[in-house]
């Protein structure tokens, strides 16, 4: 088992703290820009499988680390950092190519009107609430995976146990979430 070279601890830490503050600003940042000509109207059914694949192999490694195969935990564990990447990147690719997309908005005019209000009802309120939670558990559990992450890599068992209690169900909730939401949407894309 590799771990953390000491003296490489403080620029991976720093690295992370960057990468925690950089992606929520770029995120946000890159809706104010649009790419016109450029259809990756596939995207969302993608990442949404990846967000699927991610929450089945978050189960998965913690099955196995409770089973004390610390091998397949690692194996799982980094295959589902690897696929959160790859979201990462198809979510801002589709968002910085395509218009918003209104929950409700069955004519497409981004707009919700009354009688589109009426026909979605409570559910609205529903996917809503999912969506923020979704979103702003997104954010926070950067660091947090991250920082779980280095403790193991670091070979602090105890520390990345005490985080992972944390980020692990909140990580969990983001992958699931994301689903539930893409489903959601999906009827108004």
């Amino acid at each position: 088992m590799e771990f953390l070279n000491p003296n490489k601890e403080k620029q991976v830490r720093l690295i992370f703290i960057i990468v925690s503050i950089v992606i929520p600003v770029v995120v946000a940042a890159l809706f104010k820009i649009s790419i016109e000509g450029v259809d990756l109207s596939f995207l969302p059914p993608f990442y949404a499988g990846l967000n699927a694949a991610t929450a089945i192999l978050l189960i998965s490694a913690l099955m196995a680390i409770k089973k004390q195969n610390q091998k397949l935990h690692r194996l799982l564990m980094r295959f589902a950092l690897l696929l959160s990447l790859l979201f990462l990147v198809c979510y801002v690719a589709y968002h910085l190519t395509s218009r918003p997309t209104v929950f409700g908005d069955t004519n497409h005019n981004e707009i919700l009107e009354n009688s589109e209000k009426l026909a979605v009802g409570s559910l609205r309120s529903v996917y809503v609430i999912l969506l923020l939670s979704h979103i702003l558990l997104s954010v926070a559990v950067i660091p947090m995976v991250l920082f779980t992450y280095l403790n193991a890599w670091e070979g602090d068992f105890v520390k990345h146990k005490k985080l992972a209690r944390f980020s692990f169900p909140i990580w969990l909730y983001v992958a699931i979430t994301g689903v539930i939401v893409y489903f959601m949407i999906a009827p108004y894309y």
